[in-house]
């Protein structure tokens, strides 16, 4: 039985949903096995992308007939075939056997506990996540219009008013030709708070190792300041 026959054409598959049900884990195994091996990368099979564009083919016997002229015969796509058989047939039955219950249990549990915890650690590690942790506030990405009409990265919510955060890389406000930038951002940081009630501040950011750190420290407090006199402000008390 040829392959075209046993696998169905893409339009064989949509007309037969059943069809489509048997071949597809089928072809997930070849799929995820030929991946593995790399039996159809181009130092294989040749540059196949490169190829079809040289023939121009104007149907798939043209393409295959051009191929087997100009990169590889049949026989050639035949043995990498057989190849893949034996890699399932031995490496991955192998592979598959030797698989415990506890095996799968242990995955699971460590994908779900710890895959999620290290990528909260991951997070944690940006300078918004440990403004978070500083503060014991939500840090939120600031919509789009936010960044292009107020210059503000993020923002935390305090009631009905908004504080805004700029993120900017140690050195920034040290390049001369970014001055008049700066100058001008600080008019539309004044918008902002004009608009939204809470002050923008700059946070600079630095590289620690794999780390981002806070290389201005110092505006952690400015920053919880003004959250507490925000909250004053709505309950009445004083600025």
């Amino acid at each position: 039985m040829s392959q075209k026959k046993s696998y169905g054409s893409l339009r064989e598959r949509n007309e037969n949903p059943n069809l489509s049900e048997k071949v597809m884990p089928k072809e997930w195994i070849l799929n995820q096995a030929n991946m593995r091996w790399g039996l159809t990368r181009s130092n294989k099979v040749g540059s196949v992308s490169e190829l079809i564009r040289k023939c121009s083919p104007r149907n798939v016997e043209d393409w295959e007939g051009f191929y087997y002229r100009n990169a590889y015969p049949k026989e050639h796509l035949e043995q990498l075939g057989r190849q893949l058989y034996m890699k399932i047939s031995e490496v991955c039955r192998a592979e598959i056997e030797n698989i415990t219950e506890q095996d799968c249990i242990s995955f699971i549990v460590t994908l779900v506990i710890n895959r999620t915890f290290d990528g909260y650690q991951s997070e944690i590690q940006t300078v918004y996540g440990q403004l978070e942790k500083e503060l014991g506030v939500k840090v939120e990405p600031a919509p789009d219009e936010w960044d292009r009409k107020y210059n503000v990265d993020f923002f935390i919510r305090v009631g009905d008013k908004y504080i805004g955060l700029q993120i900017k890389p140690a050195g920034y406000a040290y390049i001369t030709q970014i001055i008049n930038e700066l100058e001008f951002q600080k008019r539309t940081h004044e918008k902002f708070t004009a608009n939204f009630g809470g002050k923008v501040f700059y946070i600079i950011s630095v590289t620690d190792g794999k780390k981002k750190a806070i290389y201005n420290p110092e505006v952690i407090e400015e920053i919880r300041k003004e959250i507490k006199r925000l909250q004053n402000l709505q309950s009445g008390g004083a600025n």
